[in-house]
């Protein structure tokens, strides 16, 4: 550069300051879309499908993209755009719990922790059904259901363990190892016959300490997921009667 500048007979300070004032005018990075046009797109898909946040948002946007041969959008530039026309997820459903859990719920593989929670759901014709499920604290599967207009009572709870250890081992009396069985305190899970019921088929029932659904995070989600994503966009038929299955 030096050698270059000589020959010119030019400074080597004017020769940079040049460089770098047309290098600042490059615009770096892909061509954006008008931000009108992507707010078209977005609610297009957001009202097709109402449960998705902007990372399941971007990547149909993304599909429709390549699909017709032209950049796709960035995924923080879909969050900035879904955030300034409110159009991301409800982000919690309850109010901020000021308690601290420190105890670790995740179990390293399948089949060592189950746990389980109820939750109630108003269908379309002002009727309430209770639904009860069992989760495995590892893979988070949802295992087994039992559903009731009615309250969930120990009889609604021992079916849900049936058939949820039914659908992961088959028509057993018994479980293959003792699995610990993860509630709160409701009085379906407390009853003494639900308790001695699951002891005799491998179950070690264990329960979360009062007011502390934290304790039971993995069914509080679940929970918190199903009504966010499922039940808020869907209609809700009453069912009749009580009816357990797998899920």
């Amino acid at each position: 550069m030096k050698a270059v500048c000589e020959v010119l007979g030019v400074a080597r300070s004017n020769i940079a300051a040049r460089a770098r004032a047309s290098f600042g005018k490059l615009r770096r990075g892909r061509p954006a879309l008008p931000d009108n046009e992507m707010v078209m797109a977005i609610q297009a898909i957001v009202t097709e499908m109402p449960s998705y946040g902007y990372r399941r948002v971007w990547a149909l946007l993304r599909r429709v993209a390549r699909a017709e041969g032209r950049p796709a959008p960035n995924h923080k530039r879909v969050y900035r755009v879904m955030k300034a026309h409110g159009l991301l997820l409800q982000r919690h459903a309850g109010g901020i719990d000021a308690r601290r859990h420190d105890g670790r719920i995740a179990v390293d593989r399948s089949n060592l922790r189950w746990c389980s929670d109820g939750f109630e759901l108003g269908c379309d014709n002002g009727e309430k059904v209770r639904v009860a499920f069992a989760l495995d604290c590892c893979d988070r599967e949802a295992i087994s259901f039992v559903a009731t207009t009615e309250g969930i009572k120990g009889e609604d709870v021992r079916d849900l363990m049936t058939v949820a250890v039914e659908t992961r081992f088959g028509p057993v009396n018994r479980l293959p190892g003792v699995i610990e069985w993860l509630t709160d305190n409701g009085s379906g899970y407390i009853a003494g016959e639900t308790r001695r019921f699951a002891r005799e088929i491998g179950f070690e029932p264990l329960t979360t300490p009062v007011q502390s659904p934290q304790s039971n995070g993995m069914a509080e989600a679940f929970v918190r997921t199903i009504k966010r994503d499922y039940a808020r966009v869907n209609r809700k038929r009453c069912p009749v009667g009580t009816f357990a299955g797998a899920v």
